[in-house]
């Protein structure tokens, strides 16, 4: 197919009955034969094997990478401990989001992932960025996401000594033989893996794995009805270059010591914008909505009031399949958020009603005891 790049699982997910559609600039698997509501519950209940391979490995060497790092992000770098990750936003002068990412501090360097369809302009950015440092794609890698209650002990199975990394912690594992990067974490609300490994052993660790009753393939279509359950945003549908940290809710991936006030406070793009809607807040908010009835309601959907004004816009909706009903997530103005009163989303000049609620949709599962 001539649609997209093919990542090094692409003949697997066929083999699989995978349904493959474009997603940035590649053709990745929306569903395999279960369907997406049965892989989205079998990830909450067992574990769910997600080929995320699309996305960006960059390595950043250099005498004080960490220092550099948060010339770009507000993020505290420095604090980190060999092998420690964090969730890092990337922003830009105006104040809003280039793209969200990940990083883990490692002996020699930081391992940062980023979404696929910005990977190409974030690592131009690091590379004009941190001109002190050495910033390089980690070539020929698949990047694995082994998501759900049982994750660890399928994976237990290949490696024993990953049970004992706790949340947002990462080391090098031996996996089939070969040395592979392995953190606990992920993007689904549950437990689990991201495993970054070698293009040669990708086909074989997803044949042992998937050998395992516990654990069954899953596309896109689940991964994302999970992170919305989960209440985690995806770029370009919840954060883009039009929304800023504070208006997503999204300070909490701001640490104190670089929020006004704090010791290496601002010194990073937008930092004024940014460090002023924390003081004093934004003119909006990202809320969690649910749906009242059985039809969802889809992003882009205007929220209106009782007058019929224009408070809000949804960004991401859909069924969730654990919570057993239709639910989205949005911006409205922060007076509404805050006063939650009756609103409506308008889907094909209808009125459906919809009601401001906290996010989480699911409780988290993290573990953050190995």
């Amino acid at each position: 197919m001539a649609e997209g790049k093919q990542t090094a699982l692409y003949d697997w997910h066929i083999a699989q009955g995978a349904k493959m559609v474009p997603f940035a600039g590649y053709m990745m698997p929306v569903q395999y034969t279960d369907g997406i509501v049965k892989e989205h519950l079998w990830t909450r209940e067992h574990a769910g094997l997600f080929d995320v391979s699309h996305m960006g490995q960059i390595l950043v060497q250099g005498a004080d990478v960490a220092s550099a790092l948060e010339r770009l992000l507000p993020v505290d770098a420095q604090i980190l401990a060999e092998g420690q990750q964090r969730y890092g936003l990337l922003t830009n002068e105006q104040g809003t989001i280039d793209d969200d990412l990940m990083l883990t501090k490692r002996a020699d360097d930081f391992y940062v992932v980023v979404n696929a369809a910005c990977k190409d302009a974030d690592f131009a950015k690091l590379q004009a960025g941190l001109p002190e440092c050495t910033v390089s794609w980690w070539p020929e890698r698949a990047l694995f996401a082994l998501q759900g209650p049982e994750a660890v002990d399928a994976l237990a199975e290949l490696n024993p000594a990953v049970r004992e990394l706790s949340f947002m912690r990462g080391g090098e594992y031996e996996l089939l033989g070969v040395s592979c990067w392995v953190s606990r974490s992920g993007y689904t609300g549950e437990d689990g893996f991201e495993l970054s490994v070698p293009n040669e052993i990708a086909v074989a660790l997803a044949d042992k794995l998937l050998a395992d009753e516990r654990v069954r393939p899953v596309g896109l279509g689940a991964r994302d009805s999970l992170r919305l359950e989960a209440g985690l945003c995806l770029y370009g549908n919840d954060i883009d270059t039009t929304t800023t940290p504070v208006e997503a809710n999204l300070t909490w991936a701001i640490q104190k010591v670089r929020r006004p006030g704090g010791e290496r406070a601002g010194d990073y793009p937008g930092a004024a914008i940014i460090g002023e809607q924390i003081e004093q807040g934004a003119a909006r908010k990202r809320v969690g909505l649910a749906i009242d009835g059985r039809a969802p309601v889809r992003a882009g959907a205007p929220i209106e009031d009782l007058d019929g004004r224009t408070v809000g816009e949804v960004t991401s909706g859909g069924f969730g399949a654990s919570v057993g009903a239709p639910i989205a997530m949005g911006y409205v103005a922060s007076d509404v958020a805050e006063a939650k009163p009756e609103l409506f989303a308008m889907v094909r000049n209808k009125a459906i009603k919809v009601q401001i609620v906290p996010l989480p949709f699911v409780k988290k599962d993290y573990k953050n005891n190995a």
